[in-house]
């Protein structure tokens, strides 16, 4: 899995299948807190084939044995720096939650190398309860368990939150209070109507963690944003709705050669 070096520090990606090639558009996917590129397993098997897919494991998480951030910023800095590793200079972000919030930053941070945007279950705030942090430090296993329930619908599969509560507990809980301190000062309500390219914003209707209220706030602050609510998933809406999601973000990228044809 290649690495990078950023800022002192690695992050990994992992292609589709064929690499990156010249002629395609590139996707890349930035997990959420605590989380890897295996979040987008189910992405890559459908969009490799039309489309250059790159799967982000940021700072800390997966293969990368470094600290963490604090910081949406430092982590989109670290973004900036894969991206300028590949080949291209212009990508379109899909990112989830915490990922959502990096590719914002980036889109404020790095316009010119922004083709369009998915936002999917994310918001342009995203407060974290006291307890949760509090609970990382001191009552891991219980906090990642109440977590892991609370990012699925009530209806989805009991091995599909079993696996999420494992993928969270891979993570050391120094890096999980990391993602989550970042979430919790992110704030650019006042600055989000300042991205302007071409976004998707995709929630689920059962998400707890960030309601769809989120969704329609930034979909009525970026100009042209398009509106997803995808019934019955929760926060985990690409795992647990797969097919609806893929099918949401494939017409929103067909839109995007629509606008280029002559």
């Amino acid at each position: 899995m290649p690495l990078v070096e950023s800022h002192g520090k690695h992050i990994a990606y992992q292609t589709g299948r064929g690499g990156i090639t010249q002629d395609r558009r590139t996707l890349v996917f930035v997990h959420g807190s605590g989380g890897s590129h295996h979040q987008w397993n189910r992405q890559r098997q459908l969009f490799q084939e039309s489309h250059n897919v790159v799967l982000v494991d940021l700072p800390g998480h997966g293969p990368t044995a470094c600290p963490g951030e604090k910081s949406v910023d430092r982590y989109a800095d670290h973004l900036f720096s894969l991206i300028r590793s590949l080949p291209g200079d212009v990508f379109c972000f899909i990112g989830h939650s915490l990922g959502g919030a990096i590719i914002q930053a980036f889109a404020l941070r790095y316009p010119h190398h922004v083709e369009a945007l998915v936002l999917v279950g994310t918001g342009a705030r995203l407060r974290v309860f006291p307890e949760i942090l509090r609970g990382i430090r001191g009552r891991f296993q219980e906090t990642v368990r109440l977590m892991s329930e609370f990012a699925f619908s009530k209806d989805a599969p009991q091995d599909l939150i079993r696996q999420g509560m494992e993928a969270l507990l891979e993570t050391s809980p120094a890096i999980l209070h990391g993602d989550f301190s970042a979430c919790d000062v992110f704030d650019i309500m006042d600055r989000v109507g300042d991205i302007h390219v071409p976004t998707l914003v995709v929630c689920g209707s059962e998400d707890r963690l960030t309601p769809p209220k989120y969704a329609h706030f930034l979909a009525e602050s970026i100009t042209g944003a398009r509106r997803e609510i995808i019934q019955g998933a929760g926060h985990m809406v690409m795992l647990e709705r797969p097919d609806e999601f893929n099918r949401s973000v494939n017409e929103f990228l067909e839109t995007l050669d629509q606008a280029d044809r002559p």
